[in-house]
C-alpha cells in the first residue's frame, strides 16, 4: 500500500530511540523527510545518521527539551525552515512515571505535565501555521492504554496521558476545518528501555523471547509487542491512507486495554 508520504515533511519528538526512532525510520522509508528531536545529542546524531544510511532520506536532528516552550517552538520552526514545509507532527516525547498518589510531589506533577501534555500543546500550536500553508497536516499524540482506565500507582503518567487524549479529541474538532487531522496512539506493553530493564532484573537468565512470551504478563495476544509494531500504526495514522480518520485513539497493547 502506498501511504502517500512521498514529499511530506515530519517532526518526531523523542525521536532518538524507541518508538520515536522507528516511526521516523518508517516514514523515511515511505519517502518522507524527517526531523527528530530529543535532549541527548549523541543519541540524536547516531539516530539521524542511521536513518540516512538506511533510507537515503533527508533526516536531521534538533537538540531540544520538550518541557521548555521556547525549545518546542524552535524545533518546529527549524524543521519547517529546513524542509520548506511541515506536514506531520508526532508528539512522542515522554518518560515512564508511575507511582502511588501519596508519593508524587508537586515537582513530579509539573515535570510530567510539562513534558507529556504541554510539550504536545506547544509543538502543535507552533506547527499549525505551517500545516495551513501546506494545505493540511496530521498530528499523532502518543498516550498509553492506561490513560483510559488508570490502575493504581500509575501517577502522574496516566493523568498526563489522559489529558493528552482529551486534547487530541478537542483539537481534532477545532482543526478539522483546516484539514488538520489529530489522533492518538495508546501504547501498552511494547519493547523499550524500561521494559528491558524489567527483563534484566526479573529474569536475567532468560532470553528476550522467553521473557516477552511469558504468560505471566497477562497479554491476550501472548507477548510483549515490538517497537516497530507501534511505529507502523503511527505511520498509518499520519498518512493519506488514514485521510478520513481524526479525533480517535488506537490501542497498541496486545489486547490488554479495558476500554476501546
Amino acid at each position: 500500500m502506498d501511504l502517500g508520504l512521498k514529499g511530506k515533511a515530519a517532526l518526531i519528538t523523542g525521536g532518538s530511540k524507541g518508538i520515536g526512532f522507528h516511526t521516523a525510520l518508517i516514514l523515511a522509508k515511505e519517502g518522507a523527510s524527517v526531523a527528530i528531536c530529543a535532549r541527548t545529542e549523541e543519541q540524536l546524531r547516531e539516530a539521524a545518521s542511521s536513518i540516512k544510511e538506511q533510507t537515503g532520506a533527508d533526516a536531521f536532528y534538533i537538540l531540544a527539551d520538550m518541557t521548555v516552550q521556547e525549545d518546542c517552538e524552535r524545533a518546529v520552526a527549524q524543521a519547517a525552515e529546513h524542509f520548506g514545509r511541515l506536514d506531520i507532527l508526532v508528539n512522542n516525547a515522554g518518560t515512564a512515571a508511575a507511582n502511588s498518589f501519596d508519593k508524587v510531589n508537586t515537582d513530579l506533577w509539573n515535570q510530567d505535565l510539562n513534558l507529556k501534555l504541554f510539550g504536545a500543546i506547544h509543538c502543535s500550536r507552533a506547527a499549525i501555521p505551517y500545516f495551513r500553508e501546506s494545505g493540511g497536516g496530521a498530528i499523532v499524540n502518543i498516550a498509553t492504554s492506561s490513560a483510559k482506565t488508570p490502575p493504581a500507582s500509575s501517577l502522574p503518567s496516566s493523568v498526563s496521558r489522559a489529558a493528552g487524549l482529551a486534547l487530541t479529541n478537542a483539537m481534532s474538532k477545532d482543526l478539522a476545518k483546516d484539514k488538520i487531522r489529530v489522533n492518538a496512539v495508546c501504547i501498552g506493553s511494547i519493547r523499550s528501555e524500561q521494559v528491558e530493564k524489567v527483563w534484566k532484573k526479573a529474569a536475567p537468565n532468560s532470553t528476550w523471547e522467553e521473557f516477552a512470551n511469558d504468560p505471566k504478563h497477562g497479554i491476550p495476544l501472548g507477548r510483549i509487542g515490538d517497537t516497530e509494531e507501534a511505529a507502523r500504526v503511527i505511520a498509518f495514522l499520519v498518512s493519506d491512507a488514514a485521510s478520513y480518520v481524526t479525533g480517535t485513539s488506537v490501542n497498541v497493547d496486545g489486547g490488554t486495554g479495558a476500554a476501546l
